[in-house]
């Protein structure tokens, strides 16, 4: 059944009252047509529960805009979403990547993440490449997808608002990973469903990381917002030291936008519910609104939490991982890389839901809370224990776990 307006509805009794679902509901394909987003392939999604959000066709069908109500969820950065024909992913020193980033949901990977490292490529047989130079946070974030299809599917008296594509990220004498993407959400519903599963298609044993980048901002994120979520450890901070406490952020608590911040990073353990899920929460209590992102410990064993409260990017981002906050060289010392061979895949689900009331709220605090209590200080002392990522310990054949 679907759940509109204060009605409970069947199929016949919904489209009795509409000429066509996308009176109320459905998703739209449309293309930008301006500035540095002009090109770009946008299908835009709306429940009819006030859950309206963006996917960008063309850069690997990550998700721009979300609001609910009127009320905004998603960052969006002075990069604007801009096409990928204008990306130079080698350029100021592998860092360009930063002029593209934007958007509620930003993909990192399919074969690097994190900050620009000088990799073994010994696993290509090629001898013109025996290192590569990744830039940060990999490339597949700017490739456009292959639409495959998009549109309503009623399920018996449920209708799904879906969209399919495929990503590939290829290379000659180099990868050839496919991410096949798959995004629903539920007429009168109000959480996104994202679906992922990566493919090496090629015939080299290929690495293989992804993190998913979940940036929100004002009015959700305000100051005093507070992000809920349940930590047994603080393993590392990117400010550790003596700026550990200077700029007054903790890891719970939302600053306001500030003029000269420095962004953050942390790195908790979670844990997981018996369904092995690890629920985390961003509440803005002065709103009654908040924003809940569900992943799964056995796919996404890692997780960071990235605030930068500086004005005029003001954004916390919520960055569930395969791998450790050290990067890819660490996952090869470690035996923490994920190696495909052909034909091997990996799935990855991440579920988005707002909280429009009270009573969601409360709920979601205290199932996270039941899973683990989070420590109570701001500035929680840092353990650096990097737990072992298990299964990953077999290396191909003339690999090597670091240069």
């Amino acid at each position: 059944m679907v759940k509109l307006y204060g009605q409970t509805l069947n199929r016949r009794q919904l489209t009795e009252r509409t000429g066509l679902l996308s009176q109320v509901a459905g998703v739209r394909l449309s293309t930008l047509s301006d500035g540095v987003e002009r090109g770009i392939r946008m299908l835009e999604f709306r429940t009819g529960s006030g859950l309206r959000f963006t996917v960008l066709v063309d850069r690997a069908m990550d998700i721009a805009d979300c609001d609910y109500k009127g009320l905004g969820i998603a960052w969006n950065s002075p990069t604007g979403f801009r096409n990928p024909a204008l990306h130079e992913y080698e350029g100021e020193n592998g860092l360009a990547w930063a002029r593209s980033f934007s958007g509620l949901l930003v993909t990192c990977g399919l074969d690097h993440i994190l900050g620009p490292e000088k990799v073994p490529a010994s696993n290509y047989n090629y001898p013109g490449k025996t290192t590569i130079r990744h830039s940060l946070h990999g490339r597949v974030g700017n490739i456009p997808a292959r639409l495959t299809g998009y549109g309503e599917t009623w399920e018996g008296h449920r209708c799904v608002l879906w969209a399919e594509g495929i990503i590939q990220q290829a290379a000659v004498f180099g990868e050839n990973l496919h991410l096949v993407r798959r995004i629903e959400a539920d007429v009168g519903g109000n959480e996104v469903r994202v679906s992922d599963r990566v493919i090496n298609q090629g015939f080299m044993p290929t690495p293989h990381m992804i993190f998913y980048h979940v940036n929100v901002s004002y009015p959700l994120l305000d100051e005093g917002s507070r992000y809920v979520a349940p930590i047994t450890d603080v393993i590392w901070a990117s400010h550790a030291g003596a700026e550990y406490a200077s700029q007054n952020a903790g890891y719970k608590v939302a600053l306001g936008p500030q003029q000269s911040f420095r962004e953050q990073v942390w790195q908790h353990e979670l844990a997981a519910d018996g369904n092995g899920d690890v629920p985390v929460a961003i509440i803005n209590d002065r709103l009654g609104l908040g924003f809940e992102v569900v992943t799964s410990k056995a796919q996404l064993p890692c997780a960071y939490v990235w605030q930068n409260y500086q004005a005029g990017q003001y954004a916390l981002g919520i960055e569930p991982s395969t791998n450790h906050a050290l990067g890819e060289t660490f996952a090869r010392e470690r035996d923490e890389l994920i190696w495909l061979e052909h034909g091997d895949a990996r799935s990855y689900d991440v579920k988005l839901r707002v909280l429009d009331d009270r009573e969601q709220i409360d709920a979601t605090e205290r199932r996270i809370e039941a899973i683990s209590a989070a420590p109570a200080a701001d500035f929680p002392a840092m353990s650096n224990r990097f737990p072992p990522l298990r299964g990953r310990e077999a290396r191909p054949n003339g690999a090597v776990a670091s240069q």
